[in-house]
């Protein structure tokens, strides 16, 4: 018999990759463009972020003003920044998290689908969607108007329950997959609605939170070898091989 369509969902920051891509890329992309005061500012927007969401701020609305800071900005250059930025990232020793790229590429080499799902934008996922083979970005998307990005979003940040109503939606679009076979990764609770939607939910990192509230779901730890098994939530880019 042939194997089910399977699509596999996964968050990326500190779930497939170690870093926080968008304060990484903020404060690589300030400090190239704007040199110490551009460095400077960058620190800023992460503390600011910081010190509101320890407040209780939602992580929604964080999300928002975190592309705030991006206004103004050509959008060609973020593109080509974050390009040179993941070329000089990812070849760092630990930039991914092996034990959840390679549960990825085993996907990935199985045939599923693989999609990523992330508050962070498309100039800096496409890359790592590149890498690992996923077909799919579910993100955030920032505005851009006359090739500027505007400080605003398209439809919601990709943050929570918007990733439960993205994963629904993708998988609304393809009716002959089964949810029961699917999978999804993610490391914190905000990731709880994706993982819930899905019959294969993987911890990665183990959060107590997580495990408690998901206590069927398997963890993986991010060193461990593994050998793998109208309202608009969060914006859709679709990649081929080319990436």
């Amino acid at each position: 018999m042939s194997r089910p369509a399977r699509l596999v969902f996964s968050d990326v920051d500190e779930t497939l990759i170690a870093v926080k891509s968008m304060f990484d890329f903020l404060a690589y992309y300030f400090g190239a463009t704007r040199g110490t005061p551009g460095a400077r500012h960058a620190a800023d927007v992460r503390r600011e972020l910081s010190r509101r969401t320890s407040a209780g701020a939602p992580r929604e609305a964080m999300n928002r003003l975190y592309y705030r800071a991006w206004a103004g900005e050509p959008a060609a250059r973020v593109e080509e920044l974050a390009r040179a930025w993941y070329a000089e990232r990812s070849g760092a020793p630990g930039f991914y998290l092996a034990a959840t790229r390679r549960a990825l590429e085993a996907h990935r080499d199985a045939g599923d689908t693989l999609i990523l799902v992330s508050g962070s934008f498309p100039a800096v996922l496409a890359p790592i969607a590149a890498e690992v083979g996923a077909t799919r970005l579910l993100c955030s998307l920032p505005a851009v108007h006359d090739g500027v990005l505007t400080g605003r979003l398209v439809g919601d940040p990709c943050i929570g329950e918007a990733k439960r109503t993205a994963v629904r939606d993708m998988l609304r679009s393809r009716p002959t997959v089964d949810p029961a076979h699917c999978y999804a990764y993610g490391d914190h609770v905000s990731d709880l609605p994706m993982l819930a939607e899905v019959g294969n939910p993987v911890i990665v990192g183990g959060s107590p939170q997580l495990r408690g509230l998901l206590p069927q779901a398997r963890v993986l730890h991010p060193q461990a070898v593994t050998d793998a098994p109208t309202h608009r939530p969060c914006g859709e880019v679709s990649h081929g091989a080319g990436v």
